[in-house]
């Protein structure tokens, strides 16, 4: 059985909106006040809660590691738990992203997600959203011991979709993504409608795509 495994932050919806709203708010708690902007930081705050806490540390003047790295790690707790409480506010599925899906599994292909987004929070970010039942597998930054670009869990979230490590693809929008499906011996394919946009033809993925009514074609130009 072949799949098509999907990243979810900056992949399937813009989450940026909510994600910096989280982390102005733990950053106010830590008397820092809001440092991020949500349109020029989209990009970090594809990188995860942690990125977004260093970006904003470093422009208030703090240097990389030492009181700096302990303060995000005193801060990123209530990220999540701000985060927690307003998932959905702003978070919005990129245009066809769900109509994509729905013609991969017409076509045969088993669908999941891989994210480094915590799994609870993927899985109540997807059932807010509406659509986790569309999706066969979830596999989350902490559902096993490793996270992206490591392999192993994209290849858990083939296993979970029922479906053939070996004939699957993986769709994302960073280097991170690119490297986990290569590090899976898989291709991928990198959305450009993303923060990162077009610079990602840099890391030559298998495929690009500026639209989701472009994957399915993509997809089965890969012949998995």
């Amino acid at each position: 059985m072949r799949s098509v495994i999907f990243d979810l932050d900056g992949t399937l919806a813009d989450t940026s909106g909510d994600l910096i709203a989280a982390a102005n708010a733990a950053l106010a708690e830590a008397g820092l006040g809001p440092r991020l902007d949500p349109g020029a930081d989209a990009g970090v705050a594809m990188r995860g809660g942690r990125a977004m806490l260093r970006l904003a540390l470093a422009r208030a003047g703090m240097d990389p590691g030492g009181a700096a790295e302990a303060l995000v790690e005193r801060a990123y707790p209530r990220l999540l738990a701000h985060y927690e409480g307003a998932i959905c506010r702003q978070t919005r599925l990129y245009p066809g992203a769900m109509a994509a899906v729905g013609r991969l599994g017409a076509l045969g292909y088993r669908v999941g997600v891989c994210t480094n987004k915590p799994e609870a929070l993927a899985e109540r970010l997807l059932v807010a959203l509406g659509v986790r039942d569309a999706f066969a597998s979830l596999v989350g930054a902490d559902t096993l011991p490793v996270r992206k670009p490591d392999p192993a869990p994209l290849i858990e979230a083939v296993r979970r979709a029922g479906a053939d490590p070996r004939r699957a693809c993986l769709v994302g929008d960073s280097d991170t993504d690119r490297a986990t499906a290569a590090a899976a011996g898989v291709p991928s394919i990198l959305v450009t409608f993303g923060p990162e946009g077009a610079a990602l033809a840099a890391l030559a993925p298998a495929a690009l795509v500026a639209h989701f009514d472009d994957l399915p074609a993509a997809v089965e130009a890969l012949a998995l």
